[in-house]
């Protein structure tokens, strides 16, 4: 007969660290991150949509088999394997956004503030309420102190590491597992490019805080008079 403890004990093992201790972990990952921009080696495109399509296939495969690999040990180990699973996905991701960048000829215009945008906006639009704003074709980035970002990225890094903790359960059955993370991962890279490749064939203007938030004031207003 199982004992009591024994049934206590074992409901337990999951956790290895709380929600808060990861979340705070994947913030942190995230702000090391994005303080560089990959190089790419990727040339002006005539036809960038086409190289984007044919880059995205690549990475979106890339990542998916990453992440399944990553996801197969069973159980705690499996757990372990979650932050270094998320930065080995962001590694491709981003280099998925320079490669993109470069072949639409953007390179130049990415920086910490449009990489994050294109790797999380999918994953937490209401984060990037005060740092971007869009009007028209424009997209307006805010620039922004170390602060602003550090508070971004903890916003993102809550939505993350719920999502992450929640796959984390089925690590406890390693071949189903990866297959979902990594059809996860897959669908996740596909994001990124969507997101990316919008950002691009936009008008992208850098301004000040005062400029951001004016105009973030000015589309509240037009949304509430069209409703």
């Amino acid at each position: 007969m199982t004992e009591p403890s024994q049934i206590q004990s074992s409901a337990n093992l999951p956790v290895v660290i709380s929600q808060d201790d990861a979340s705070n972990r994947v913030t942190r990952a995230i702000l090391d991150f994005i303080s560089q921009i990959p190089d790419s080696k990727i040339q002006d495109s005539v036809d960038p949509e086409t190289e984007a399509r044919r880059l995205t296939a690549r990475a979106a495969k890339r990542a998916a088999l990453t992440a399944g690999t990553l996801a197969l040990p069973p159980g705690p180990l499996g757990w372990l394997t979650i932050l270094p699973e998320l930065v080995s996905i962001w590694k491709i991701q981003a280099q998925l956004v320079s490669d993109i960048a470069a072949a639409y000829g953007k390179h130049a215009e990415l920086g910490r503030e449009q990489m994050l945008w294109c790797l999380f906006r999918h994953t937490s639009a209401q984060a990037f309420r005060d740092l971007v704003v869009r009007l028209g074709d424009r997209l307006i980035f805010r620039r922004v102190s170390y602060g602003v970002i550090e508070r971004v990225a903890k916003q993102i890094g809550v939505k993350v590491t719920q999502r992450a903790l929640g796959e984390g359960l089925s690590r406890w059955m390693p071949i189903i597992g990866a297959i979902g993370v990594g059809g996860y991962a897959y669908y996740d890279t596909r994001q990124v490019a969507a997101t990316t490749i919008a950002m691009l064939k936009s008008e992208i203007s850098i301004a000040g805080e005062n400029v951001v938030a004016a105009a973030s004031a000015s589309q509240e207003v037009q949304t509430t008079r069209a409703h």
